[in-house]
């Protein structure tokens, strides 16, 4: 009985950190004009389960954290699941909108519905569940703008990690995938708090759409 009420109390203080670091995440975004006006260009395509993710979020709590101002965005991550259309086309053809919209930005649009082809995985249920086999666990963070024009935020690890400046390899990529992306991205040199952590593996498991 005593072991599960800590556990319990575990669990509701990592929900609480979990709630806190997702309303400074919201915060932090909703603070740059940038990264709004392209939230209202995305969400502006009316694509299924359709998020901004991966350096969009990542690098703007990274330089929070070390008190940069925001760096330049080199491209923008969209991720959506449609598989009703899974066609390379029908990307391109999103891309050339949002280029028209956002000329300044480089943007990437990719379908979550068929990902799984390219990395040889199961079939993924929903956009959640394509960002489970991410090679970081802190880039697997994405944010949409709601009805109401607030950010809603989604993470299949969790934020914490991300404000603790950790950097995490999934064990649902090989190692060798994350220390190349760590080399070529050279994340260590731009915010050198950041601290390279490793889980054993552990087999991901569907995460069903919205």
């Amino acid at each position: 009985m005593k072991r599960r009420r800590i556990r319990k109390r575990h669990q509701h203080h990592f929900f609480l950190c979990q709630k806190t670091y997702r309303r400074a995440l919201i915060d932090l975004i909703e603070a740059d004009p940038v990264r709004m006006r392209a939230l209202r260009c995305v969400q502006s395509l009316n694509l299924p389960q359709c998020y901004i993710a991966a350096g969009f979020v990542r690098n703007l709590v990274w330089d929070a954290c070390h008190k940069y101002p925001p760096s330049a965005l080199n491209d923008i991550d969209v991720i959506y699941f449609d598989p009703s259309d899974t066609s390379i086309e029908r990307e391109q053809y999103l891309e050339a909108l949002l280029q028209k919209t956002m000329p300044e930005m480089t943007w990437q649009v990719r379908n979550q519905a068929r990902m799984h082809e390219k990395h040889q995985d199961r079939p993924y249920a929903s956009t959640l569940d394509a960002m489970r086999f991410w090679p970081e666990k802190e880039t697997a963070i994405a944010v949409r703008l709601d009805m109401n024009q607030r950010c809603e935020v989604i993470a299949a690890f969790g934020v914490q990690s991300l404000f603790e400046l950790k950097l995490s390899h999934n064990p649902a990529r090989p190692w060798s995938i994350f220390q190349q992306r760590i080399d070529h991205k050279q994340w260590l040199t731009h915010w050198p708090k950041l601290t390279v952590t490793t889980q054993c593996s552990v087999a991901a498991k569907p995460i069903n759409a919205e």
